[in-house]
């Protein structure tokens, strides 16, 4: 979630104005918020100015004032023993950041002091109570868990907090026609090359932008990704059009070091202008939908379905360790669905 609040007056009274992108996931999360109304003459959602909120959304950087000294060295040796292990830097702000948020809700008590049904409260007087996603739920969990089995060395019940039950959700998937309109949408080569290579290979936003010119091997229509999610190589095939395409824009731009550059040479272009580029492409494509990069990655797998690629080899292409995430995508393939007939024409 990426948003930006500040504190603003409305009618003669301090509220927090929250600031994002129109995504629809957020804008239903932030009319759970107690007290949350949308300005209609300023276009924005704003919040009950409150200590809890203004530590929700980080107002002006507010920190949590965790209230003892051990409790400010336990975070840091959390953060610590994350980054020792090799932790991907995402994945160290999201545990620690969570574990702060703990830790200030029982900003009395030494972590040592914290006791099962402290859990249960938190739970329930916290994550419950505020309408928080059970993915954040599962992120709280998951960092309390760790802290406790390893900084803290102390055996608590973690699964008392309960952890809630995954929402079964279906991945978004574009048509074949959409996808095209998307990639053609762009003039300029640089733009159009990261989008194609996105979909044409299935990767990540992260994993595109951490190519290099050397990553690319066109004697053997390979590319190759070094260490993705999960801290995995692997490779995926390279189509010769994708390689007539990147020998095209090599030309016009001879990166140095990244394969594909921000404004100044040697840098890495920003995963934000890399979502700039997206949603310029799919407005040009005027396609209505709430597009993001990781769609193509779907659709990529989907397509490969449809045309009778086999699980395993999408699952290798993909990255997945288990075949249970890659099984997903037979949920949305409308191949074999369309060939169902409907017992209603023969009424």
């Amino acid at each position: 979630m990426k948003w930006k609040a500040k504190i603003i007056k409305h009618k003669s009274v301090n509220r927090i104005a929250v600031y994002f992108e129109r995504n629809t996931d957020l804008i239903e999360r932030i009319k759970k918020v107690e007290g949350a109304l949308w300005s209609f003459s300023m276009r924005i959602w704003h919040v009950p100015d409150t200590e809890e909120n203004r530590f929700r959304f980080k107002v002006d950087n507010y920190q949590t004032k965790i209230s003892t000294s051990e409790n400010i060295e336990n975070l840091e040796k959390f953060r610590r023993w994350l980054n020792s292990k090799r932790y991907s830097p995402n994945t160290i702000k999201t545990y620690t950041e969570a574990l702060q948020t703990f830790l200030y809700f029982f900003k009395e008590k030494l972590a040592t002091e914290i006791t099962n049904d402290d859990l249960i409260f938190f739970n329930n007087d916290y994550i419950l109570k505020n309408n928080l996603s059970a993915s954040y739920q599962n992120q709280i969990v998951n960092a309390i868990k760790l802290f406790y089995s390893t900084v803290q060395n102390k055996k608590i019940e973690i699964e008392l907090i309960h952890r809630p039950k995954r929402a079964k959700l279906l991945p978004n998937v574009l048509s074949k026609e959409e996808v095209k309109l998307i990639l053609n949408a762009h003039v300029n080569i640089k733009h159009k090359m990261m989008l194609c290579l996105i979909y044409s290979c299935g990767l990540r936003c992260g994993e595109l932008l951490n190519l290099k010119p050397a990553d690319i091997n066109s004697k053997r229509n390979l590319i190759f990704i070094y260490q993705a999610k999960g801290k995995k190589d692997r490779i995926a095939p390279l189509s010769l059009k994708i390689l007539n395409m990147l020998r095209e824009y090599y030309l016009g731009y001879k990166p140095k070091i990244w394969l594909f550059e921000g404004h100044d040479i040697g840098t890495q272009y920003s995963d934000k202008s890399l979502q700039s580029v997206l949603k310029l492409a799919v407005e040009k494509a005027r396609i209505n939908k709430p597009v993001t990069l990781h769609w193509l990655r779907h659709s990529y797998a989907t397509h490969l379905l449809e045309s009778g690629t086999d699980l395993r080899y999408i699952q290798e292409l993909l990255g997945h360790s288990s075949s249970k995430t890659t099984e997903i995508y037979t949920h949305v393939s409308t191949k074999s669905l369309q060939q169902i007939r409907s017992p209603f024409d023969d009424l």
